[in-house]
Formats: C-alpha cells, structure tokens, sequence
C-alpha cells in the first residue's frame, strides 16, 4: 500500500464538473481506497492505494465518469515522487512568493525536441524549467499573466497537464506525511 496524490484537471472550474469533496472521498472509497483526504476544492486527493500510480490514473477517472457523469484527465503521483519534486525545485533560488510558483504536472515526459523548442527569452519575465514530468514555473508578474498556461503546454507538448501553485503542492506532501 502507498500513499498517493491524484490530481484531477478542471474540477469545480466554473459550472463544468462539479462535485463536493466529499461525493469525491467518496467516490474513492468505492474503489477501496483508504485514508482519503482531499485539500481545496480543486480535485486534490491524498490517499493510500494498493494499486500503480498508472493504474489509479485509469480508476479514478472511469470511476467518476461512470459513478458522477464528470469527466476529468487524473495524474497521479506517489508521496515519494511528490516528496522529490519539492526536494528538487530547480527554481527555488528564485522564487519568493510561493503563490507565483508552480509546478504544473504532466502526464509523460515531454519529447527533448519540444522542450528544445520553448525559447525562454520569449516568455520573460517568468523562468520555467522541466524536470521529467514536471514543469516549473515562476511567473513574477503573477500566475495570470503568463502565456505558460495548461492549455499551451498541453497543445505544445502533446500531454495532459494540470497545474498546483507552490503552496498547494507543499501541502498535499503534508497530507500525505500525516496519514
């Protein structure tokens, strides 16, 4: 059994895929899922799984859609990569204010010659950087302004993507240390 971190993209965003935390813990549950816990009410869930994070991905996608009619990509993360991702922040000299920091998550590792194609220049003042699946951000001006959007790295790099300000990204490594 691991704990795990499901990430769902585009949950309560609007009028769009609505559901409570709790119809979501719920929902888990059902899948035989144990200690589930969620933060915010963005589809963050921290849970323990006896189950791959590829195979969770698939789970708890299906299931909301068959069981809730919401239809959402799922990435999953286990504590331990979560736990790397924060250890290895390459933007942490940086940054200094955590919610202009981001880490969006991707479902596979970008092609070397899409990330060879993002000039950083053209995106300043924000600093990215990718490390396997994860891209971080660093948007000075805000996370408002930047043109490194979900919908952009999807598009350039050919993968699902959902993104968690740094502040969020810390605490689910807290809830998933606490259970």
């Amino acid at each position: 059994m691991t704990r795990q971190i499901a990430l769902l993209r585009g949950i309560n965003l609007g009028n769009r895929n609505r559901m409570s935390m709790a119809q979501l813990r719920e929902s888990l549950g059902q899948l035989g899922y144990e200690a589930i816990r969620t933060h915010l009410q963005s589809g963050n869930v921290v849970f323990t799984a006896g189950t791959t994070p590829d195979r969770a991905e698939r789970d708890v996608a299906e299931h909301l859609a068959g069981e809730l009619g919401v239809r959402v990509p799922v990435l999953v993360r286990t504590r331990d990569e979560l736990a790397e991702i924060v250890a290895r922040d390459p933007l942490r000299e940086v940054v200094d204010d955590p919610a202009r920091h981001l880490v969006t998550f991707l479902g596979e590792a970008p092609a070397p010659h899409r990330i060879d194609e993002l000039n950083p220049a053209e995106f300043a003042p924000d600093r990215f950087r990718i490390v396997g699946r994860e891209f971080y951000l660093w948007c000075p001006d805000g996370l408002r302004r930047t043109r490194l959007t979900n919908a952009f790295l999807e598009k350039h790099f050919d993968v699902t993507a959902t993104g968690r300000n740094w502040n969020t990204v810390t605490r689910l490594l807290t809830l998933a240390d606490e259970s």
